[in-house]
C-alpha cells in the first residue's frame, strides 16, 4: 500500500518531479489539500532551515508524513548566489524567466568564460511538528549565459551537469530525474523510509 506523503509545495513542476522520482510506493499530495495553510515565510539562511520551516508549518495541518524541499543554484563566480534566494533572485514576485534573465546579465558582466556552479537540494521530513530526517543532494556543473532547451523549470535551461554537454532543460526528464540534486536527496529519503516508515 502506498505511503501517504504531503509535499509542502504549490510548485506543480517540483511536485511532478517528486512523484516521478519516488514512484508508486508513495501517494504524494501538495498544499492544495490544505488551503488553510498560507504562504510560509522562507526566512532561513540555509536550504535546511527553509525546508524545516516549510515541513513543520505543514505538519500542523496534516496528520501524517510531510516532505519539504528547499533547493537552489550556487554560482561560484557570484559568491554562491543566487543560493537560498534562487526563487526570488529578481524579486519577491519574480518569475522563472525574470530570474534567468537577471542571472544571465550578471554572468555576462563577468570576465570569466566558464561558470562553475551546482544545484543543491535539502529535504526535511516531519510528522506531528517534529523533524524525523534531513537529506541532501548536490549536482555539479557549469552555467551558460543563454537559454537552451524547453524542458525542466527554473534555471534548468542555463545549467549543464558535469559529464554532459547539454542543459538540464535539454535532457529527457527521465534522465534528469536520475542525476539531479532533487533525485539524489529523494533517493536518500526513500532508502531511509524503507527502514523507518512502517508499511
Amino acid at each position: 500500500m502506498a505511503i501517504p506523503l504531503l509535499c509542502s509545495t504549490r510548485n506543480a513542476h517540483k511536485l511532478g518531479e517528486i512523484r516521478a522520482i519516488l514512484g508508486p510506493a508513495f501517494e504524494v499530495w501538495d498544499l492544495s489539500t490544505i488551503p488553510e495553510l498560507g504562504e510560509v515565510e522562507e526566512s532561513g539562511v540555509t536550504f535546511e532551515e527553509n525546508a524545516a520551516l516549510k515541513a513543520l508549518a505543514a505538519s500542523r495541518y496534516f496528520d501524517g508524513w510531510v516532505l519539504a524541499d528547499d533547493s537552489g543554484l550556487e554560482a561560484d563566480a557570484l559568491g554562491g548566489e543566487p543560493g537560498v534566494r534562487s526563487a526570488r533572485f529578481a524579486g519577491e514576485l519574480a518569475t522563472d524567466s525574470d530570474n534567468r534573465h537577471l542571472l544571465i546579465q550578471r554572468l555576462l558582466a563577468l570576465p570569466s568564460q566558464r561558470f562553475a556552479a551546482r544545484f543543491r537540494c535539502t529535504i526535511v521530513i516531519a510528522k506531528n511538528q517534529k523533524i524525523f530526517g534531513t537529506f541532501h543532494g548536490t549536482v555539479e556543473g557549469h552555467l551558460i549565459p543563454e537559454v537552451r532547451g524547453g524542458g525542466g523549470f527554473g534555471y534548468d535551461p542555463l545549467f549543464i551537469p558535469e559529464g554532459h554537454t547539454v542543459t538540464f532543460a535539454e535532457l529527457p526528464a527521465e534522465l534528469k530525474n536520475t542525476l539531479s540534486h532533487r533525485a539524489r536527496a529523494l533517493h536518500a529519503f526513500r532508502n531511509w523510509a524503507a527502514e523507518a516508515i512502517a508499511r
